[in-house]
């Protein structure tokens, strides 16, 4: 299930935020999920990382966290996402790993690290999301 939702993801045609942003996914196992994005193209005026991507990475990384944790039946809702940004990048690309904090019945919740490409802590964000059955539409039923 785990390489089909990586495989799935990488290389979806759909034109998805996380696609039009160049987050590919490296590593995806139960309790963590890690992915890299370029900084060029996801810049603010100011030509450094916005603070936007870094929570779109974030929130990425943490959501298949947590669809790994559902499984096939049931779904991820986000419904908090807090991040605080720590270092300005301008070039290169930037890893951001989520981690399990927490992974019950109806609730998730992930760390997630953001670094620059020499390791250097960039963001840190923290995303809860509710776990749901899938509708019946979505099941087949």
């Amino acid at each position: 299930m785990v390489n089909d939702m990586v495989e799935r993801f990488n290389g979806s045609s759909d034109g998805g935020l996380a696609q039009r942003m160049g987050i590919v996914i490296t590593i995806a196992e139960p309790g963590l999920v890690a992915a890299t994005m370029p900084v060029a193209g996801n810049t603010q005026p100011y030509g450094l990382l916005h603070g936007g991507a870094s929570a779109a990475l974030a929130e990425t990384v943490g959501s298949i966290a947590g669809a790994i944790h559902a499984g096939p039946n049931r779904m991820i809702v986000g419904v908090d996402l807090s991040c605080t940004h720590h270092r300005a990048v301008r070039s290169g690309s930037v890893t951001g790993v989520a981690t399990a904090l927490h992974e019950g019945g109806t609730v998730a919740s992930y760390a997630i690290r953001i670094a620059d490409d020499e390791d250097r802590l960039v963001c840190t964000a923290r995303l809860t999301c509710l776990v749901r059955a899938l509708p019946a539409r979505e099941t087949g039923q």
